[in-house]
């Protein structure tokens, strides 16, 4: 189903075992414009974004805003973009 990538922001993402956070952007192969990741801001004060590759995602209900990924929140931590170096994992390329 094609849709706007502007109506993913904001949508709730749930893994297997409670709520991870929102999605908050996209990131998108520079050359064939196929999502590569989804960065989801986890919330609280000490917030941080995750990145989650599309290939966990299950489900998509718009209409209850909200994303299933087949992850459990233990490895969604393990997602964290690295803040020291900037760049995402298994790439050279710097994310700005």
């Amino acid at each position: 189903m094609l849709t706007n990538a502007k109506y993913s922001k904001g949508l709730v993402v749930s893994a297997t075992d409670g709520k991870i956070g929102t999605v908050d952007n996209l990131y998108f192969d520079d050359e064939t414009w196929a999502v590569r990741y989804l960065t989801v801001e986890t919330g609280g004060w000490l917030g941080r974004q995750v990145l989650i590759s599309p290939f966990s995602v299950v489900d998509t209900n718009w209409r209850a805003g909200r994303l299933d990924v087949s992850l459990t929140k233990s490895k969604w931590r393990a997602a964290q973009i690295s803040t020291r170096t900037g760049r995402f994992p298994g790439s050279t390329k710097r994310h700005t």
